[in-house]
Order: C-alpha cells, then sequence, then structure tokens
C-alpha cells in the first residue's frame, strides 16, 4: 500500500530507438563492407564522441522545454578561437580556457534571454546562431586557421590502454550529466523546470539560476568539444560545425526526451547518438552524400516519434 501522499508512477516504456539501434546495427555489420573493422570502428566510435558531448547538455535544454540551435555555430566559433590562440603562440591549457570561455558566454546569454526575459528559445538560440557564425567568419575572413602547431593534434591522438582520448572525455561528460541530472538539486530543478515551473517558483526556488546554468552547461560543454575538433583536424574552421547542433537534437529526440514536461531519458540519447553514428558511418562507406544522410536521419526521427507516440496511447489505454 502507497504512504500517504505518494505518487504512483506507471512503469516507463524503453524507447523504441533501443531495438532499432541493435537492428541497424547488425544490418550495418552484415550488408556494408569495412563496416566491422577495427579502424572503422575506432572512426565511429571518435566521430560519436563528439556528438554524445553534444548531445548531453542539449538533453538538459529540451528537458527544461527549450531548444538549442546555435551549438553547431557556437562549435565552429569555439574551434576558430582555440586555433587563434594556438597560432599565436599559446599553450593548448589557454587555448581551451578561451574556447570555453566564449562557449560560456554565448551560453549565459541564451540562458538569461531564455529565462530572465522570457523569450522564445527557438528565436533567442537562432539569433545567437547568427552572432557564432558572423563572428567566426569575421574573426577568420571565412578562412580555415592554419599552422596551430602539433598540441591539439598531439592530445587528440593520445590513446590512454589504448582507448582515444576523445571517447575518454565523452563518457567523463555523460558521466557528469548524469550525476548532475539525477543526484543533485541541480537535476532536479532540470526536471521540474520542463513540467512544474510554477511548483519551483512557489516553493522559492530560485529557478532562473537553474535555468541559466542549463544553456551555461551547453556553453563550457561545447568550448571543450571545440579542442576535440580543432585536433581532429588540426585547423579552425568557421563552418566546420554547422549542422551538428541537428544531429544533437535528432539524437535527443530519437532517445525519448520530449519537448515537454521535463520528460528526458539520458540513456536513450546515448542510443539516439550511437544510432546516428551507424547510420552516418555506413552510408558513408556506401558512397551516399550528405544530404541524403540527412534525410535518412530526417525520416528515421519521424518514424522513432511516431511509434512512441503509439506505443504511449496504447499505455494509457490499457
Amino acid at each position: 500500500m502507497n504512504a500517504p501522499g505518494a505518487v504512483t508512477r506507471r512503469p516507463r516504456l524503453l524507447p523504441s530507438i533501443v531495438p532499432i539501434t541493435a537492428v541497424l546495427a547488425i544490418a550495418a555489420a552484415l550488408a556494408v563492407p569495412g563496416f566491422t573493422s577495427g579502424p572503422n570502428l575506432s572512426n565511429v566510435g571518435q566521430q560519436a564522441a563528439m556528438l554524445l558531448m553534444l548531445s548531453m547538455p542539449m538533453t538538459l535544454v529540451i528537458m527544461s522545454e527549450g531548444l538549442d540551435l546555435s551549438a553547431g555555430a557556437l562549435l565552429s566559433l569555439c574551434g576558430v578561437v582555440l586555433a587563434k590562440v594556438l597560432v599565436a603562440g599559446a599553450g593548448l591549457p589557454l587555448a581551451l580556457l578561451a574556447s570555453m570561455g566564449i562557449g560560456l558566454v554565448l551560453g549565459l546569454l541564451n540562458g538569461v534571454l531564455v529565462s530572465v526575459l522570457t523569450l522564445p528559445p527557438f528565436v533567442v538560440t537562432l539569433g545567437t546562431l547568427g552572432i557564432a557564425q558572423g563572428a567566426a567568419l569575421v574573426v577568420t575572413d571565412g578562412n580555415a586557421v592554419t599552422g596551430i602547431g602539433p598540441q591539439a593534434a598531439s592530445f587528440y591522438a593520445l590513446a590512454p590502454l589504448g582507448v582515444p582520448v576523445s571517447l575518454l572525455i565523452a563518457l567523463a561528460t555523460w558521466g557528469l550529466t548524469h550525476v548532475l541530472l539525477y543526484h543533485t538539486r541541480f537535476g532536479n530543478s532540470v526536471f521540474a523546470i520542463g513540467g512544474h515551473r510554477d511548483a519551483l517558483v512557489l516553493a522559492g526556488v530560485r529557478v532562473h539560476l537553474y535555468h541559466i546554468a542549463i544553456y551555461a552547461l551547453m556553453g563550457l560543454v561545447v568550448g571543450v568539444t571545440a579542442l576535440l575538433l580543432t585536433g581532429r583536424m588540426n585547423s579552425g574552421h568557421p563552418t566546420v560545425a554547422i549542422g551538428m547542433e541537428f544531429d544533437a537534437i535528432a539524437a535527443v529526440v530519437l532517445g525519448g526526451t520530449a519537448f515537454e514536461r521535463g520528460d528526458g531519458r539520458l540513456y536513450g540519447t546515448v542510443f539516439g547518438v550511437a544510432t546516428i553514428g551507424i547510420v552516418r558511418n555506413a552510408l558513408n562507406l556506401m558512397g551516399i552524400e550528405s544530404s541524403m544522410q540527412v534525410v535518412s536521419i530526417g525520416v528515421l526521427v519521424i518514424v522513432v516519434i511516431f511509434l512512441d507516440s503509439s506505443r504511449k496511447q496504447k499505455g494509457r489505454a490499457a
């Protein structure tokens, strides 16, 4: 018998993306030559690492009934800033701090405009997308920043105990986000902002601080991700990450996180990232152009949303 005042929760359905990921992985292994080779799987993991990093804070943003369309452009800007600092002769730690600083500033701007001024997240982050993209083009005159030295590439090439450093950083980002979301007051506030914001306000919680912190975390993680992107390319480019926000949002939605009620699944996002990594890599190996890859991911998102929605409706009817 439940205690007085206790809330009875229905068991949460396993997101449709879980079996879909397994099916796609098996299909790619059987049908795409070279997919299961060691070098290719390592490449899939390293590409997915950056997407996983972006998708972790994006999950929190969407759980708070928000959206961040500026993540890809901001990643490009942070990469350019990091590369410029390295070209100036500074060390990698200072370059990373500069990148994280830029990410934090834009993240705080997004958070203040969305939470304090109550502007629509879509409009706000569309505006900061333009700011970040324009700033990156102005700083570089539209050209790649080269001659950055070996520091970033050497760091990216590290593989402690045979595990690429990019994957280790991505796993650390997942671990940190998991702890923040499920084991801290901040995480409780994330759930509540998306579903019971008024109750938080009535309880005297500083909602604005927590809401701004969600976007600030997004900016900081983007700043760190820029180190991996710059190390992978050994240069900075003002438009290289444009579109990565689409993959990050798609991964979160594929994982079952809703745009309302603070309904989020962090482990589902991991499966979403894995699915996008598998699909993009398999289509690359098959020689499918990138525009059709985007179409494929868009179709997949619609299919998964339809399946999850149908299962939820059946669950309520039962």
